[in-house]
């Protein structure tokens, strides 16, 4: 099970730097905020795996946080890229 969980994380990893360049060269606003959206959400689900691999549950709290603010954080930038703010 550890294995699965580090070639998991690893994963993760790799995603996450994908995402940092995309976000740093992303042709237009709209795509910049697409790969930090999916950052967030691959940050909460390695705190949801470390939470596995550590077995507390504090950081299942910290991840539903994280999946929180970076929803409200996607929807009020989109609606300030739309225009409607």
């Amino acid at each position: 099970m550890t294995t699965i969980l580090l070639i998991g994380a690893l994963g993760y990893a790799v995603l996450g730097l994908l995402l940092l360049i995309r976000i740093a060269k992303g042709p237009t606003a709209a795509d910049r905020l697409c790969a930090a959206d999916t950052l967030d959400l691959i940050t909460a689900t390695a705190l949801v795996l470390y939470s596995l691999y550590c077995g507390r549950a504090i950081y299942l709290d910290i991840a539903l946080i994280v999946a929180i603010l970076g929803f409200i954080s996607t929807v009020f930038i989109s609606r300030y890229l739309e225009g409607r703010v």
